[in-house]
C-alpha cells in the first residue's frame, strides 16, 4: 500500500528582493570592501532566479528593498556579519509563523481539522532550536497533544524526500494515521560576507520557504498523488563536493562546479534501473519534479534524461519566481504539477540532490 499525498500546501515571507536588488545589497553588505562591485552582478544574472523571498528583506522609505538591521555593512575586510547564535535566535523568531502557513494550506486542500492529525514530521536544515518548530506546531496548530512526532534534520536540499520517507513509514504502521509533514528554511538568514566563489554562488541562489504535506495509507482521495516506492544513492568519492557546515557566522554551503558533470555521468543509468523495477523507462514518466539545485544542475538533468523544455519547465519556474528554498522547492515543484497536469502527470518522479554527494527520488503514480 502506498502513501497517498492528500494535500500540499506552500508559504514564503511577504517580503521579496528582485535579483538585481539581491546584488546591489549584496554589493552594499559586503561585496564592496571585499573587492567584488564589479564582478557580483554578473553573477547573481547568471543564476536563473528572478526574485526571492527572505525573512531579512524589508521595503525601505524610497521603496527599494533593504536588509533589515539583522545584516550590516561591513566595516572591514574581516567582518563576516552576524554570529551563528544571533542568525539562530532569528530562525526560532521567524521559521514558526511560516510552517504554520504551509501546514494550515495543506490540511485546507483535503479539509482536515488538525485534530485529525496523528502524526507529524518537521524538515528543516537551515536552523536549530528546541523546543522547536515541531512542538511550535502542536500548539499554533491546536493538534492533538500525543501527536507522533519526528524531526529530520540538516539532511539539505533533498531533505523533503527524507521526510516523505519517513511519513510513508508512519502510514505503514498506521493505515489509519493521518500524516502531516512540513518543511521550513530561512536560508537568507545565512548570507556570507565571504571571498569562496563557492559561497557566493549560494547566496545568489537560496532563499525561503516552507511547504507542507498532508497524506495517509488509507485511498481516500482517488485523484490525489501515491508515493509508490522511494530510493536513494550516495555517489562515491563525491564527499567534497557539496557541504553544508555550522562556521562561526552562520552555516556555509559549498557547491562544487563539477555536480552538474557528476550529475550527467550517474543519474540515467542509475534511475533506469530503478525504474525497471517498476516496469517502467525513462520515456514513461510524464511528470518531473527535479529539485532546482542551481540553473546547470537543471541543464545536467534535462539532457542525460532527454527531458523535453516543458518537462523541465515547473523546475525553471520555481528556480526563477523563489529560488533555491533548499527542502521545501521540490514540494512547490510537484504543487504546480499537480494543480497544472493533475493525473496526467503519472506517472511522476521527484528527485533532489544533496551532501554525500547524494540522490534521492520517488516515484509517484
Amino acid at each position: 500500500m502506498g502513501f497517498q499525498i492528500a494535500g500540499i500546501g506552500t508559504a514564503v515571507p511577504n517580503e521579496l528582493v528582485t535579483q538585481e536588488d539581491a546584488a546591489r545589497l549584496a554589493v552594499e553588505l559586503w561585496g564592496a570592501s571585499l573587492g567584488r562591485t564589479a564582478t557580483l552582478p554578473a553573477l547573481y544574472r547568471r543564476t536563473g532566479v528572478h526574485k526571492r523571498h527572505s525573512v531579512v528583506i524589508v521595503s525601505s522609505t524610497n521603496g527599494r528593498p533593504a536588509h533589515q538591521e539583522f545584516y550590516s555593512a561591513a566595516t572591514c575586510a574581516m567582518d563576516r556579519g552576524p554570529s551563528t547564535a544571533e542568525r539562530m535566535h532569528r530562525y526560532e523568531a521567524d521559521a514558526l509563523a511560516l510552517a504554520a502557513r504551509a501546514a494550515r494550506g495543506a490540511l485546507s486542500v483535503c479539509d482536515w481539522h488538525p485534530r485529525e492529525v496523528s502524526h507529524l514530521v518537521t524538515v528543516s536544515c537551515s536552523g536549530f532550536s528546541s523546543p522547536g518548530v515541531d512542538i511550535g506546531l502542536i500548539d499554533l496548530l491546536s493538534l492533538r497533544r500525543d501527536v507522533t512526532r519526528t524531526n529530520v534534520g540538516f539532511m539539505g536540499c533533498h531533505g523533503a524526500l527524507n521526510g516523505l520517507r519517513a511519513a510513508g513509514g508512519m502510514a505503514a504502521l498506521d493505515p489509519h494515521g493521518r500524516i502531516l509533514m512540513c518543511c521550513v528554511e530561512l536560508c537568507s538568514l545565512h548570507q556570507q560576507y565571504t571571498n569562496n566563489a563557492q559561497q557566493i554562488v549560494a547566496n545568489a541562489l537560496f532563499s525561503d520557504g516552507a511547504a507542507a504535506i498532508v497524506g495517509t495509507a488509507a485511498r481516500t482521495h482517488m485523484k490525489a498523488y501515491q508515493v509508490i516506492d522511494q530510493r536513494s544513492h550516495l555517489l562515491p568519492d563525491t564527499a567534497d563536493l557539496m557541504t553544508w557546515r555550522l562556521g562561526n557566522h552562520g552555516f556555509e554551503m559549498t557547491l562544487s562546479p563539477r555536480v552538474p558533470d557528476v550529475v550527467r555521468q550517474t543519474l540515467r543509468p542509475w534511475l533506469s534501473r530503478w525504474l525497471a523495477e517498476h516496469g517502467l523507462c525513462l520515456k514513461d514518466i510524464q511528470g518531473w519534479a527535479v529539485h532546482p539545485g542551481g540553473p546547470r544542475i537543471l541543464t545536467a538533468c534535462a539532457e542525460t534524461l532527454e527531458l523535453r523544455p516543458d518537462q523541465i519547465e515547473p523546475s525553471q519556474q520555481v528556480l526563477a519566481e523563489y529560488g533555491n528554498m533548499s527542502s521545501p522547492t521540490v514540494l512547490f515543484i510537484l504543487d504546480r504539477l499537480r494543480q497544472s497536469m493533475g493525473e496526467s502527470s503519472l506517472p511522476c518522479v521527484v528527485l533532489a540532490f544533496g551532501p554525500g554527494l547524494t540522490i534521492e527520488a520517488a516515484l509517484l503514480r
